[in-house]
């Protein structure tokens, strides 16, 4: 299964700047990138918490890619 992640999009849509944003879901800005770049998934518990200071649900961040 792949996912596809949304934030990139999601930021430009509500000018959140990245920087920014990972201080409020405590991460670090590298690792924030990586999920954003789709270079890893995240856990649940920072998917969790990213998806609640957005006030999306997690599939409306990361969606699932046909792998047709």
């Amino acid at each position: 299964m792949k996912f596809k992640c949304r934030l990139r999009i999601i930021f430009a849509e509500r000018e959140i700047k990245q920087k920014d944003f990972a201080k409020r879901v405590d991460l670090s800005q590298s690792t924030l990138s990586t999920l954003i770049n789709n270079a890893k998934l995240p856990t649940f518990p920072t998917a969790y918490k990213i998806a609640k200071e957005l006030n999306l649900y997690i599939e409306d961040i990361w969606i699932e890619e046909d792998s047709n």
